[in-house]
């Protein structure tokens, strides 16, 4: 196993921390950042920006000019060597004549996949692969997750009271968290290909489920109100509003239902609702929406990050199918009472059904706590949702 000294360590860090001015951005690419270092001086640096425009490594090496010669390069994915939208990234490389360049982590790409790497040690450039390797790997979960299963990578966001509950019986649910907690869900937004919610939440909430434009002002994001997230609505009897709020917003919403488009009966409804979302009927055998095929769906669309901010029902529909990844919980200093709805719909009649969770990280945000965690994987069964 190669070892690497700090001073290595320190230089891919300063490449990380590039690559993660990305995140809200890159979207369906990785996110990559690149430095370059000659005589312990960096003199280049460079990081992916948006889809379709130049690579981290192009960046880095317009900066570093002619002092790229010779000199060591750190970057946080194997550089490419395929033309895409783009030339590729190791040919760039050796057409300036660097001495050595240090990868975090193989691009898991089919198309790269090592191929860049031996590009570069053919031409006589060392490489050396894996420092810092897991914070690179965390960095772009969703797209090693859509390279290596097609599928992208999901996560679960859910707001609670101590006593594990989500909203009143009525359906109130503002605000059980503090700001600090919703500042949090919209860089989550932010870092999301699609977010999907219920037809449920859709007539209870009302809600956007964008970024608001103050928060993209926090974030620095004075381009994500043009790359907002796809919105999915889960709607088995397309029984969404076509006034509802998620129309009016900037972006693209789609519905997902299980009803057969061409029926008759739902002509009016599925009219007013195609001026202002796409209609999609994904059904299942049970007459709901077939959340599987939804979630490859996404994968074949190039959708990297998916968050799921709905109800029990639906939130327990995905769980039960073993369809999400990991699981955020904004927990409030608050009791609900037993009336409030509870955090999961989960049909268990008894202990050895129980979902096992892993914790990843336990964190104060505000007054509230975030609860990072991670289902153990159940058998997917038969469920009801949407």
């Amino acid at each position: 196993m190669t070892r690497f000294d700090t001073t290595h360590e320190a230089f891919m860090a300063e490449a990380i921390a590039l690559a993660e001015r990305g995140r809200f951005t890159t979207d369906p690419n990785p996110r990559v950042g690149c430095v370059i270092v000659k005589d312990g001086v960096i003199v280049g640096r460079g990081y992916h920006k948006f889809a379709g425009q130049p690579h981290a490594e192009v960046y880095a090496l317009a900066e570093a000019g002619d002092q790229a010669q010779g000199a060591t390069v750190y970057v946080t994915l194997e550089p490419c060597s395929h033309f895409g939208r783009t030339p590729p990234c190791a040919q760039a490389l050796i057409n300036a004549r660097v001495a050595e360049v240090i990868v975090a982590m193989q691009d898991p790409n089919p198309l790269v996949a090592g191929t860049g790497i031996q590009a570069l040690e053919a031409a006589g450039i060392k490489t050396q692969v894996g420092l810092l390797l897991a914070q690179a790997q965390t960095l772009n979960l969703g797209f090693i997750t859509r390279m290596t299963t097609q599928k992208p990578w999901v996560r679960c966001k859910m707001a609670m009271s101590l006593d594990g509950r989500t909203a009143m019986a009525s359906g109130e649910s503002q605000w059980i968290t503090g700001p600090e907690a919703r500042r949090r869900v919209h860089e989550m937004r932010g870092e999301s290909s699609a977010i999907i919610t219920g037809v449920d939440s859709i007539c209870h909430d009302n809600p956007s489920l964008t970024v608001r434009p103050d928060e993209q002002q926090r974030l620095t994001l004075p381009t994500l109100g043009e790359r907002q997230p796809l919105r999915i609505i889960v709607d088995s009897q397309l029984r969404t509003a076509a006034d509802a709020k998620i129309f009016s917003q900037v972006g693209t919403t789609v519905i997902v239902t299980a009803v057969d488009l061409n029926d008759p009966a739902i002509q009016p409804q599925l009219t007013a609702l195609q001026s202002s979302a796409t209609i999609i009927s994904m059904p299942n055998q049970q007459g709901q929406v077939d959340l599987t095929q939804l979630i490859i769906w996404l994968g074949e669309k190039g959708c990297n990050e998916v968050m799921i901010e709905s109800g029990a029902t639906l939130s327990g529909a995905f769980l039960t199918l073993g369809l999400i990844d990991h699981i955020d919980l904004f927990m409030a200093p608050s009791l609900l009472g037993s009336q409030a709805r509870s955090l999961f719909d989960l049909k268990l009649t008894d202990m050895a059904q129980q979902v096992h969770l892993d914790i990843l990280e336990i964190a104060p945000i505000g007054k509230d706590w975030h609860l990072r965690v991670r289902p153990q994987r159940p058998d997917s069964q038969t469920v009801q949702n949407g």
